[in-house]
């Protein structure tokens, strides 16, 4: 950080304070683990205060996650069918997690998991695999023929094109939420050193939007590869 000042993360003090240090002092575990670990801590204990007491009308903790679940849901099926049914479960918690993990990023004391390469590099790997798999489960070895185009003369140079192409995306969804996050991060780093509260206090909001629109974009474009893995080979 800029003017040689280190952030405090206060998860990451807790653990060094309970004696969990190498002999440089630095914490055992990672930061973007801890507050990995954190938010999905975070998220199971509201998901089980929000199915604890469940009501046909429901408040609270439970109609917020209905709607947010439902809009999901419905975005999912309108784009993908009923197929999008069977992999809505795995979409819905990638944009949850990204979601928390990126505006839980924003509190003070706090890190972004999805501010560090790794975490979203990681989350890229899963939906890369994960789209393979449908698409081998669906299609057999048929779905070979989504990367040889729609001539078979022309497989040997669709092929590599289209392995490369593939690869190429989980480049494009690591690095995209990561050096978005990630720029939040120096942004607000430096505003505080400039003008603090004046100027980070309107970013904040700004940020929050921004924090929402990548967890959707991740969300998105792991729904479109596992559709075109859902698809017929043409």
């Amino acid at each position: 950080m800029a003017g040689g000042l280190h952030p405090i993360f206060l998860v990451e003090e807790a653990v060094k304070a309970i004696g969990l240090v190498d002999a440089h002092g630095h914490a055992l575990i990672p930061t973007h683990v801890l507050y990995s670990w954190t938010f999905m801590a975070v998220l199971i204990t509201l998901s089980v205060l929000a199915t604890k007491n469940l009501s046909l009308v429901p408040r609270g903790l439970q109609n917020f996650f209905e709607f947010l679940i439902g809009s999901l849901e419905n975005f999912v099926v309108a784009n993908m069918g009923e197929d999008g049914r069977k992999v809505f479960p795995v979409l819905a918690t990638l944009f949850i997690y990204i979601l928390c993990s990126n505006v839980g990023g924003l509190v003070p004391g706090s890190d972004a998991p999805t501010a560090n390469i790794n975490t979203t590099a990681s989350m890229a790997v899963f939906v890369f695999v994960y789209y393979q798999y449908w698409g081998f489960k669906l299609h057999g070895l048929h779905y070979i023929k989504h990367f040889t185009g729609p001539m078979i003369w022309m497989a040997p140079l669709m092929f590599p094109i289209e392995v490369i192409g593939h690869f190429a995306r989980m480049l494009s969804l690591s690095l995209r939420l990561f050096g978005n996050i990630r720029g939040e991060d120096i942004v607000l780093a430096l505003l505080f050193i400039l003008a603090p509260v004046v100027s980070t206090v309107p970013m904040y909001f700004l940020f929050m939007l921004a924090d929402v629109i990548q967890a959707f974009v991740f969300f998105m474009l792991s729904m479109l590869y596992l559709k075109g893995a859902f698809e017929e080979a043409h």
